[in-house]
């Protein structure tokens, strides 16, 4: 089959590789139907990691498509199924997927790279079937909108809902999001949901605080470090924000959250950290009471909701993909994303 490699910084290839095959009696395999470039895939894609890319090395973690062979031990699934898989696979059964951590499930681990199949392919085996992947309606597969929302559960959409759990959003508060990427979006969406009366988002893009106001943000704030503090507390009577989500990963986009919180307030982060040190004021959260929860978000949680809401149309976060592309010009997406023309990019096979 043909999955896409990344063999040194700026170089993407799409190149054969051995078709996937069940391995374990859990196993299922699924060929691809819909997959993205994510924007923490143009980290390594930069040379911003510190081991590699290495030659050969596959690379994607957002995927869905069609179950074609299952383990002797997968129950849930048959050939033929539609279902869309998390950033990670888990096996559903230890301490850690039970109380809905699955990121730190003790059998679970990445797509990509040399031990596992990545998730910008023609076809990807699937450790821990039954864990790791959620069934999707079978319409679903002739709907090219449908499934781009789909897909976004993956990871973009349930990785912006964590970030406003984390936040502590409520019915009726006021929520800001620092960042306009594809995660600050859905956090917009995911706020909206959750009920939120005011919800602030912080971005200079137009294209993106367009899609954000369609979303349900209800101001948007352009400016940057003092000014953007400035801005969100005119906009909060002076308060800052019950709610707020931190969306970049870096050390300033950090401080302008923590700097907009109102006292007693919740930041919910899951920018993963990048390009930055340890420059969080402790003394800033204690005095204010402000409380900080985030991380890795563990999207097999909460799937099966948002699940729920894309089917009977009460969310759609497919605007977040701004350009379709094949499997053939995968080198041409990271290269717009990159270069910041694209938002995302999602790969139609």
């Amino acid at each position: 089959m043909r999955a896409t490699v990344i063999n040194a910084p700026y170089d993407i290839e799409v190149e054969e590789v051995p078709d996937p095959v069940v391995r374990q009696p859990t196993d299922a395999v699924v060929r691809v139907l819909r997959a993205c470039i994510c924007g923490s895939d143009l980290w390594p894609y930069r040379g911003e990691v510190a081991q590699g890319p290495r030659p050969g090395q596959r690379i994607g973690h957002e995927f869905l498509g069609v179950v074609t062979e299952t383990g002797s031990e997968v129950t849930g699934f048959a050939p033929g199924d539609l279902a869309v898989a998390p950033f990670m696979y888990s096996d559903g059964v230890c301490d850690f997927c039970r109380e809905g951590v699955q990121t730190s499930c003790v059998h679970g681990g990445g797509w990509g790279g040399f031990a596992q199949d990545g998730g910008q392919g023609e076809a990807v085996r699937v450790p821990y079937a039954d864990g790791t992947l959620v069934k999707l309606p079978a319409e679903a597969a002739s709907d090219d909108r449908m499934l781009a929302s789909l897909l976004t559960l993956s990871d973009v959409m349930g990785t912006g809902h964590h970030a406003c759990v984390g936040a502590g959003v409520r019915a009726g508060g006021t929520v800001a999001v620092v960042g306009d990427g594809a995660v600050g979006l859905c956090a917009v969406l995911a706020a909206r949901r959750l009920g939120a009366e005011q919800i602030v988002i912080l971005g200079r893009h137009t294209a993106r605080t367009d899609i954000a106001r369609s979303f349900g943000a209800t101001h948007v704030v352009a400016e940057r470090g003092d000014e953007a503090v400035e801005a969100v507390r005119e906009l909060t009577k002076g308060e800052g924000a019950h709610a707020v989500v931190e969306a970049v990963g870096t050390e300033q986009s950090m401080t302008t959250a923590l700097r907009i919180t109102r006292p007693g307030g919740s930041v919910g982060y899951v920018g993963a950290p990048h390009g930055s040190g340890d420059g969080i004021d402790l003394r800033h959260l204690f005095d204010r009471n402000i409380g900080l929860r985030g991380g890795i978000a563990p999207v097999r949680r909460y799937l099966p909701e948002l699940l729920e809401d894309v089917v009977n149309g009460t969310i759609d976060p497919s605007p977040v993909f701004d350009r379709t592309i094949g499997l053939d010009q995968v080198a041409e997406g990271y290269r717009a994303m990159n270069d910041r023309e694209a938002l995302k990019v999602l790969i139609a096979f």
